[in-house]
């Protein structure tokens, strides 16, 4: 039991020394790039750049003990950071100091949501994010992001905003005002890290642009010309504080932290789910995942870490770098550590022009172009769903495109579920196979005096009518000569009590105009609804068959079901056959 909430105690005591140089080479990897990294990302967030090596620090230790993959890597990411900026920008703040408190106190009440939802075993919420709202919502935010970052590629004073015809409009207004310097500096970091990578993605390419950047401005002497630079950046481990805020602010930041805490879990369980797909010793939990992220945030809060997750870059490299356990978060930890005791002092010259460019070659990465095109080819339904949630959240807003677009596809798998596939059957000539009709032109041979349908889905309150509707047509088509109805249930896993009130009243009706109601193929769920409903006694226990050509033999025939046939098709908890 205690295994299942400290993950640790499984792979700790089976540790290999094989694994050591691998979680040694990854930490070592992963905190080097975390530090321009998190430095960049809190500039995102609006926070002092200090703030993303914070938070960069506690989450990694405590996702080490309870997480349940062995190569996710948390820390702060873009994602998050935006809509911590986001979100707090919406609100009435008076200064930079309760802007700070505010982040914090985010990160420690997204933590509990998380927890909550962890502890109540419901990671099956990031199902409802299908694909296509997640595409449309990442490329729209990653253009938010990599826009944002415009002010300081540019060395003006853009006003933020998150709604990208507004921020294009403030950038417009502000061309006036470029340091020249400013955006040479970010184009060279830009090309710099793009040239890198394609040698070898193992080189830390931020933080060779990082250096090259320090050693530039301290050189020539940059700043004087204009040139901002990240400044003091001050030195020591976060204090142990515990977060506050005024409490009638709680509910403003409900719905961030509740965004924040549903996308943070979607990030980190997508790529550790796809990190886990390389590896067989070890399975990612979901609801634990919830747990270990929850904890993260609410203790990472206490030594000012802003929201964190799992970040897809850092995971990748973690994995690639060789990274077996949690003992390479806890090196890279170590690295982010050691850095802020010693090592601050040296980024006081780094221009923020290259912390822009690290932002927008990370983010840009992430617009996908050819989902898109895939679904435009394939299924335009979720093209549009994927194209809506793109465009709200880049006009509207990161939250309202997230919500509107799990929205969207909610109503969109309930329509669909309200008009599901349904089939009339023909008999395959010289087989026992009944099939669809439209599909089998040809082969089919049909009956008049038979309707055989099939139902593809669960008959509910939202579908019933269509059911009934579509019955009722097809009848028609057969110009009054049926006298068997089939029903192939095969595929009906449930039906509710407003189903159950409408099959009795068709059954009903047929019955009035001469017409048999005959069940075929229905499985042990929705027999079992069928005798604790009372539709058994409308239908009669003559009337229900296991297959489709039974059903018919027996109407066309008259024959009498064998005993074995009779068992099978009648069996239900609720029987007593």
């Amino acid at each position: 039991m205690l295994k299942r909430y400290l993950p640790i105690l499984e792979w700790l005591p089976s540790y290999k020394k094989s694994y050591l140089s691998g979680d040694i080479s990854a930490g070592i990897t992963v905190g080097i790039m975390l530090i321009p990294q998190g430095m960049a990302y809190a500039m995102i967030a609006g926070l002092p750049p200090v703030f993303g090596l914070y938070a960069s620090l506690i989450p990694q230790i405590i996702y080490a003990l309870l997480g349940t993959s062995r190569q996710l890597a948390v820390g702060p990411v873009a994602m998050d950071s935006l809509l911590v900026a986001s979100g707090l920008g919406a609100l009435a703040i008076s200064g930079i100091d309760e802007y700070i408190s505010m982040a914090i106190f985010l990160a420690l009440f997204m933590g509990l949501i998380q927890l909550g939802l962890g502890l109540l075993r419901m990671g099956f919420l990031v199902n409802f994010l299908s694909k296509p709202v997640i595409s449309g919502f990442t490329s729209a935010a990653a253009i938010i992001i990599g826009l944002s970052q415009l002010k300081h590629l540019l060395g003006t004073n853009i006003e933020r905003s998150n709604q990208v015809h507004i921020l294009l409009s403030n950038a417009v207004t502000s061309l006036g005002d470029i340091n020249s310097i400013t955006l040479i500096i970010g184009i060279i970091a830009i090309i710099l890290i793009k040239t890198i990578k394609k040698i070898h993605k193992s080189i830390p390419a931020a933080l060779v642009v990082v250096v090259l950047g320090i050693i530039g401005i301290y050189t020539f002497g940059l700043h004087e010309q204009g040139v901002k630079i990240v400044g003091e950046v001050p030195s020591g481990l976060p204090s142990l504080n515990v977060p506050t805020i005024d409490f009638t602010r709680i509910s403003e930041l409900l719905p961030i932290a509740l965004t924040l805490a549903l996308i943070a879990f979607m990030e980190a369980i997508s790529v550790a789910k796809a990190v886990e797909e390389k590896h067989d010793d070890y399975e990612v939990d979901s609801n634990q995942e919830l747990i270990a992220l929850g904890t993260s945030n609410i203790i990472g809060s206490f030594f000012q870490s802003y929201p964190t997750t799992g970040g897809f870059s850092r995971t990748a490299v973690n994995d690639q770098a060789g990274a077996k356990t949690g003992v390479a978060p806890i090196i890279s930890a170590l690295v982010v550590g050691l850095t802020l005791l010693f090592l601050t002092p040296l980024f006081y010259y780094l221009p923020n022009a290259v912390l822009a460019a690290i932002i927008m070659v990370a983010v840009f990465g992430l617009i996908d172009l050819k989902y898109p095109v895939e679904l435009y080819k394939n299924r335009r339904d979720e093209f549009f769903l994927l194209i809506t949630t793109f465009l709200i959240t880049l006009t509207i807003g990161i939250k309202e495109g997230i919500l509107l677009g799990v929205l969207i596809s909610l109503l969109l798998l309930v329509y669909r579920t309200s008009r599901p596939h349904m089939a009339v059957l023909g008999r395959i000539r010289n087989t026992e196979y009944f099939k669809n009709i439209i599909r089998f032109p040809e082969d089919t041979e049909q009956f008049e005096d038979f309707l055989i349908v099939r139902f593809d889905a669960q008959l509910y309150f939202g579908n019933k009518e269509f059911f009934r509707k579509e019955l009722r047509k097809h009848l028609y088509e057969k110009t009054n000569k049926v006298k068997y109805v089939i029903l192939n249930a095969e595929a009906i896993n449930y039906i509710d009590s407003s189903a159950v009130h409408m099959l009795k009243k068709t059954i009903t009706d047929l019955k009035s105009e001469g017409i048999v109601f005959v069940v075929a193929g229905a499985i042990g769920p929705t027999r079992d609804i069928l005798y604790s409903s009372g539709l058994i006694d409308i239908i009669g226990k003559d009337n229900l068959f296991v297959k489709t050509n039974e059903a018919y033999n027996h109407c066309k025939l008259l024959n009498k079901k064998s005993a074995l046939e009779e068992k099978i098709s009648l069996q239900s908890k609720n029987s007593l056959v």
